[in-house]
This record gives structure tokens, sequence and C-alpha cells, in this order.
């Protein structure tokens, strides 16, 4: 009824578009960012976390825009060979944000959007497995060393035999520095998991400390 009263649409050219983005202006505006012949073992990211990719995640994160839960939806959609991957898991993880930070934002963006990955793909949601429990401050006014250092301990697991000899796909935004999702990680295989794959819309490349297009 929402969506017959107030029709979805695309942020850049504003037609009518169920993912907030048509397929001209995905094409036009954000195909330019996605992330070609980038080979990590078990680390998949969309774009570089740039420009328009970069503001738009600002303003899903902290500008109250929730509904671009369903572009980037999108962009892991139209991907065949990463939609074909993530069916070969078991479970999707979001990483979690600390209960009091989610409670102030209203949201936590990586746990929306895997609910709606786990919807369409049907794969098992395992959103109230990971817990964060230390509230720290925003990740990206730390240093890399700090990051590091900081996160440890953050995380523990709920429910162990739910992730036990799992394939998991483990999901969030950004990917900067990796200490964050590595801490996950490495407190899911700690639990018994059998693998973990690591899955981000974008991710922050540096080169020197400069950032490499």
């Amino acid at each position: 009824m929402l969506d017959i009263l107030f029709p979805r649409e695309c942020v850049f050219c504003k037609k009518e578009s169920y993912y907030y983005i048509c397929d001209e202006c995905y094409n036009s505006y954000l195909s330019k960012y996605e992330i070609k012949n980038f080979n990590e073992k078990n680390i998949y990211s969309i774009f570089r976390y740039e420009d328009e990719i970069r503001k738009l995640l600002i303003d899903y994160k902290f500008n109250d825009k929730c509904y671009l839960e369903y572009l980037f939806e999108k962009s892991i959609l139209k991907n065949n060979y990463l939609c074909n991957l993530i069916k070969k898991y078991d479970i999707i993880i979001p990483v979690p944000t600390h209960k009091k930070r989610k409670s102030k934002r209203g949201y936590n963006q990586t746990e929306e959007i895997s609910n709606l990955i786990s919807k369409d793909l049907k794969i098992q949601n395992g959103k109230d497995i990971l817990v964060k429990i230390k509230n720290l401050k925003p990740q990206s006014l730390k240093s890399a060393i700090d990051r590091k250092n900081d996160i440890i301990g953050a995380f523990k697991v709920n429910n162990k035999e739910k992730i036990f000899n799992k394939n998991i796909i483990l999901f969030d935004d950004i990917y900067t520095t990796g200490s964050t999702t590595k801490e996950c990680k490495k407190v899911l295989l700690e639990n018994d998991a059998k693998n973990v794959f690591i899955l981000t819309i974008a991710r922050e490349f540096f080169n020197d400390n400069k950032k490499v297009r």
C-alpha cells in the first residue's frame, strides 16, 4: 500500500524504481566503482569506498536514509557470481553493533541488508548469533593500531551450536583496515564454525597512507 501511495524512486533520476536505483543510473553512477579483478581468499567487496559510494553509505548509516538498504541489496542481487557463491554457505551473519548504538541510530545497517539477502537468496539468517559486548567509539576516528587493539574482545557468540561446523558469510558495510571483520571471524572460528567468508559492500584501499583508485 505504501509503495502505491509513495512509489519508490531512483535516488538519481527520480524514475520509479523498487530498489531506489534504476539500471541506467546504476550503470552510469555506480558500476564504475565496482572492484574488478581483485582476488583475496575468503574476502569479497563489491565497490571501492569513494565518491558516490561513500556518500550513499554515509547517508545510509548516519542520515536516516535506511531505505538505501534496497539499493545496496541490488548491488548484490545483480552479481550472479556473488549470488551463486552466497547460496553455497549455510548462514549469513551481520557484523553487530552495540545495543546502545543500535538504539540511538534506530537500526543496524548491516543487519538490515543481511535480512534482505537472507530472504531473497534463501540463506539462514544468523543476526542474533554474534553480539558486540564493548561499546567502542567509531572505528573511523581511530588509527589502524588503535582499531586493532580496541576491537579485541569486543564480540561474543550466542547459541554456539548454531554455527558448529557451518560455512558462514560474515557481512559488513565497509572494509577499511579489516580489524573488525577479522576479530569477528576469529571469534566465530574459535566457536567451531567451519569456514568464514567476509562480504562487504565497499572496501577502502591504501598505499603509503594514500587511497588508491
